[in-house]
């Protein structure tokens, strides 16, 4: 796919009202690279020869995001001045927009938030793992696996979906893995069908990936009570550093290889060449 290609006909889309079409209708868009500029998916799979399906985008680098992750008013009020209609609330908890993140900025802030996590470190403010490294962990699995996230009919905020397909990500931070191994609920992982333990390094940079079906996980690991235990001496040989079952599950390699720490980009990079 040719981005640049991409990029004018978001442009022309935006350039135009559409009232009269039924685009409205559309839960998928493509954000532009300047203010105010997006397109239905549908419409850019008509004028682009070659363009199949929203793939193609995740493996151009470009990251799917659920409207209502955060505010989108500039989305609210492109959509309204395009459709000449008003975005419902019940609407737009459908509504998926791809975009092109800014690497470097994001690459750059990372670095910035290790340094200032050191000094808390050493100062005994920062005492536990929570909160920055799960959610910056989730979104490398979503960016890399290119997953669709969705609003939670539950309380847990948000839930990722790959090919249809339900994916519970359980994001663990540090140099090493706990004796006791990587904490599950059960209940979460007969939920899905898939599971994708992301392991963070300190430095905030992808040290490991295991990609595991659920239904394996219940029969394997699966013992009495309602937590599972996955220690690195029982899923050791199912990491991507060691093997490659579900390497097709990427769709962002190029992510994949640049934020992994230097040592698991090594030994991953023969199965992206």
């Amino acid at each position: 796919m040719n981005l640049k290609r991409l990029q004018e006909e978001i442009e022309v889309f935006s350039k135009e009202t559409h009232g009269s079409s039924d685009y409205y209708k559309e839960e998928i868009f493509v954000k532009g690279e300047g203010e105010g500029q997006y397109a239905p998916l549908k419409y850019l799979l008509k004028r682009i020869e070659g363009f199949e399906d929203s793939d193609q985008l995740s493996k151009e680098g470009l990251v799917c995001d659920s409207y209502t992750l955060y505010d989108q008013n500039e989305f609210q009020k492109w959509y309204e001045h395009q459709f000449s209609r008003k975005l419902t609330r019940a609407f737009s908890k459908n509504i998926s927009i791809f975009y092109l993140p800014d690497n470097k900025n994001i690459f750059d802030a990372i670095e910035t938030v290790n340094k200032c996590f050191e000094v808390l470190r050493e100062q005994h403010i920062l005492l536990n793992n929570k909160n920055l490294p799960v959610q910056l962990g989730e979104w490398y699995a979503k960016t890399v696996f290119g997953l669709k996230q969705v609003k939670s009919s539950s309380q847990r905020g948000f839930d990722f979906y790959l090919d249809g397909k339900r994916v519970e990500i359980k994001v663990t931070w540090g140099d090493a893995s706990s004796p006791k191994g990587v904490k599950i609920r059960k209940s979460l992982v007969e939920l899905s069908d898939y599971c994708v333990v992301m392991y963070i390094a300190r430095n905030l940079t992808i040290r490991e990936i295991c990609f595991l079906d659920s239904d394996f996980i219940i029969r394997k690991f699966s013992g009495k009570g309602h937590t599972i235990f996955l220690k690195d001496a029982d899923v050791g040989q199912y990491f991507f550093s060691n093997s490659s079952k579900h390497v097709n599950k990427v769709a962002n390699s190029s992510a994949l290889l640049r934020y992994g720490t230097p040592m698991f980009a090594m030994k991953i990079a023969e199965q992206f060449s």
